[in-house]
């Protein structure tokens, strides 16, 4: 099957080879995928099926509280699995990893969990990985670390390259790291955020609520191909992980260094909460988190899974079209994402525009397309709670392609204001991209 893979990846590639985007995020995979909880798998699968939206650089098997860590085998059947639909996936988007690639990622972690496994003589693959990632002078964007299991591989990479790096180079380490962390399921998170506080670090706890129900997921997912029939059935919540990758997704609206200004993997406080606790099976392992008070991490906005919630039906439907995907090597037999261009900006990355009392801003996304020729809506919307703006900003023509927002002569208030265009179209299912604008409100020279 691998050489199968590999032969098909050589086919494929020199057809759909792309340069770096830098609109996309890296990110590496701490998973305790192979326990007894399938989400992982769910998670995996929906990660891959979305996998041209990312970088991804990691794979680790990284239990949270047992020994003999090494589940690579159980990733390893996903990407099995990741093979067969590989080439259909890839005439949708180009930027699919190779299913070698995803192999040559796939690292075992720790062999003991907790704490306890990382030191003098504890190096492992997956540790190593992340110092050889880290330390990438070609590349300096940071490197989201989404974990879905135990974190004493990280902690065992920083631990060896504070020892082995000069202070400057650590210095550079530390500045590339971005942990998402899911519920904290080892003592590990607690010990980064204790001794490197320096470390952005989200802890959420606000993961469960945002899942479709069994009936779509049966009907969406588990229905549509081999990929699909390979999605287990929950035990208890459906991908619990999955908003630690859909935080990072590239799409227009997500905006990942800017921790508080929401998205599809939530929305969260930039002034840092001390001593959040992980998962209750830490202390009954015996091990403890509150060794290492006090210690301080990002947690979730006062909106909790709501901030997830706002946009759970794009978040749906684009998992139900990329299933679609894997089935239909005929482009023109699915729907894809409509592309935005907001003011001549069409990256996703978020578009700012200064404004002060008395303007009238003009917003154009008329030049905006979709690639199955479908039609398109527009909504333009306020976000209010990222912004910063009290004052009150009316948008004409929140229907229309084009939108007008009048930022009143009597002003006198400063802040930001986020403005979330939302473009939809009428394929099956429907497929949403969005842009960000944020306008940075100024006081008219007349009224400094």
């Amino acid at each position: 099957m691998r050489k199968i893979c590999f032969l098909i990846s050589l086919f494929l590639l020199p057809f759909y080879a792309s340069s770096i985007d830098h609109d996309k995020a890296r990110i590496i995979v701490m998973t305790d995928l192979g326990g007894t909880d399938p989400d992982d798998i769910q998670s995996l699968i929906h990660l891959l099926v979305c996998a041209d939206r990312f970088d991804i650089e990691g794979l680790i098997s990284s239990q949270a509280w047992i020994d003999d860590s090494d589940h690579t085998d159980c990733i390893r059947n996903i990407i099995r699995n990741y093979c067969a639909v590989y080439p259909n996936l890839s005439r949708h988007a180009s930027s699919f990893p190779t299913p070698e690639k995803l192999y040559s990622l796939t690292m075992r972690g720790q062999e003991k969990p907790h704490i306890s496994g990382i030191g003098e003589g504890k190096d492992s693959d997956g540790s190593e990985l992340i110092i050889k990632v880290l330390t990438d002078n070609n590349d300096n964007r940071p490197v989201w670390i989404t974990a879905w299991g135990g974190m004493n591989t990280m902690a065992q990479a920083i631990w060896k390259a504070s020892k082995t790096l000069s202070k400057n180079q650590f210095e550079t380490f530390k500045s590339k790291i971005r942990i998402y962390d899911i519920l904290g399921q080892d003592d590990a998170g607690a010990w980064i955020a204790s001794n490197y506080p320096d470390i952005i670090y989200i802890r959420n706890k606000e993961v469960y609520g945002w899942a479709p129900d069994d009936s779509w997921t049966y009907k969406n997912i588990q229905s549509v191909g081999d990929f699909g029939k390979f999605y287990p059935n929950r035990i208890w919540a459906t991908e619990g992980d999955s908003p630690s990758f859909m935080y990072v997704y590239s799409n227009g609206l997500n905006a990942p260094e800017h921790i508080d200004w929401g998205g599809w993997g939530g929305r969260f406080s930039t002034e840092k909460q001390k001593n959040i606790r992980g998962m209750d099976f830490i202390e009954s392992s015996g091990k403890s988190e509150k060794i290492y008070d006090d210690y301080f991490m990002y947690g979730s906005s006062t909106e909790g899974v709501d901030a997830i919630n706002k946009w759970k039906e794009h978040i749906y439907n684009d998992f139900a079209a990329r299933m679609i995907w894997s089935t239909t090597p005929d482009y023109d037999k699915a729907n894809h994402h409509p592309i935005v261009i907001t003011n001549g900006h069409n990256h996703n990355t978020p578009l700012f525009i200064s404004a002060k009392s008395g303007d009238n801003i003009i917003l154009d996304s008329s030049n905006s397309s979709d690639p199955d020729n479908d039609k398109i809506s527009f909504l333009w919307q306020i976000y209010k709670e990222p912004g910063t703006f009290n004052g009150k900003i009316v948008i004409e023509d929140t229907l229309s392609p084009i939108c007008k927002i009048n930022v009143p002569a009597e002003t006198i208030e400063t802040g930001t204001l986020h403005i979330i265009l939302t473009v939809t179209d009428n394929g099956i299912p429907a497929l949403t991209s969005y842009k960000r604008i944020v306008l940075e409100i100024n006081q008219s020279n007349e009224s400094l």
